[in-house]
């Protein structure tokens, strides 16, 4: 396909694919400590739904949202073509393999190569879906290393409420309802702080967003 043709079908697909997450979801978004302005920034976020990153990219203002790209996964966008075009067309993705067997690049080093590059992520810190009654998996040592690696830019945690009943496991017709995200104060690692306090810093710092209703 002809480069500006892709780039013009990427802007429209992106646009269709809000567009129908605004519809579904009509998403809220809640600045509680931090004001949406166009700054560097790691948004971290709880990971219930296949349609986490989609919903978070669409709740940011358009400044931010063309400045924020995903990172997902390269096993999963991958697979099939209209995938792989909306995983590296539409949202422009950090694509990360999950495999350490297979892996030919360093995940960390792929983060800070896109911060240097100038862009602010979208990153879900448990590494996977999360399926269980537990409100946040453990989280992997990846925003510890990245935080380490970029200590100047802010990590930013954001609760995202309700999409997974939106789009319950297994289901393949989305459910309307109201979903919010609350965006917190950013956090930085401290000098000598460990990865264990800085995972468990993050993690409640995250926690500490969740809807008391929710609970």
């Amino acid at each position: 396909m002809i480069p500006a043709l892709r780039a013009f079908a990427a802007r429209v697909t992106g646009q269709a694919i809000s567009t129908f997450a605004r519809f579904m979801t009509a998403p809220r978004a809640i600045w509680q400590g931090i004001e949406p302005v166009p700054h560097q920034r790691v948004y971290f976020a709880n990971h219930s739904s296949n349609g986490d990153f989609v919903l978070l990219w669409t709740a940011l203002p358009a400044p931010l949202r063309r400045q924020t790209r995903p990172v997902a996964a390269l096993d999963y966008w991958l697979t099939s073509p209209i995938r792989a075009f909306i995983g590296r067309e539409v949202f422009n993705a950090v694509l990360i393999d999950r495999r350490p067997e297979a892996r030919t690049e360093d995940p960390v080093a792929q983060m800070a190569a896109a911060l240097d590059q100038g862009s602010s992520l979208i990153l879900f810190p448990e590494g996977q879906r999360n399926s269980s009654d537990a409100p946040l998996l453990p989280f992997k040592s990846g925003l510890y290393h990245l935080a380490k690696t970029r200590p100047g830019v802010d990590l930013v945690p954001v609760w995202i409420a309700n999409l997974n009943r939106v789009m319950p496991k297994g289901e393949i017709i989305p459910v309307p309802l109201i979903c919010t995200l609350t965006f917190g104060s950013p956090l930085h690692l401290t000098p000598d702080e460990s990865k264990d306090a800085f995972l468990a810093r993050a993690t409640q710092a995250l926690l500490a967003l969740k809807p008391q209703a929710l609970s």
